[in-house]
């Protein structure tokens, strides 16, 4: 599930199925509720992060780099998003 780029680095595709990213640790938030309305984050050799529905684990997973990852997390903090839970 792995192609590379012209320079033989290791990159992932958006849409990969999430089980098939062997040897990767997801993480779900602390804060998370039992009843599967989360997301889990794993960091992907290379230093991308796959992003998964926990409800669907073995469903589609979106990569991003870092940046993008950081962006997002900020971005929540700073309450940006707020307009999407009301």
């Amino acid at each position: 599930m792995r192609a590379n780029n012209y320079r033989g680095e290791s990159l992932y595709r958006n849409g990969i199925a999430a089980d098939s990213l062997e040897g990767v640790t997801w993480v779900k938030s602390r804060h998370s509720d039992h009843q599967g309305n989360c997301v889990e984050l794993a960091e992907l050799p290379g230093g991308a992060v796959a992003l998964r529905n926990s409800r669907y684990p073995q469903g589609p997973a979106l990569i991003y780099t870092r940046a993008e990852i950081s962006a997002f997390v900020s971005g929540a903090k700073d309450d940006e998003f707020a307009s999407f839970t009301s």
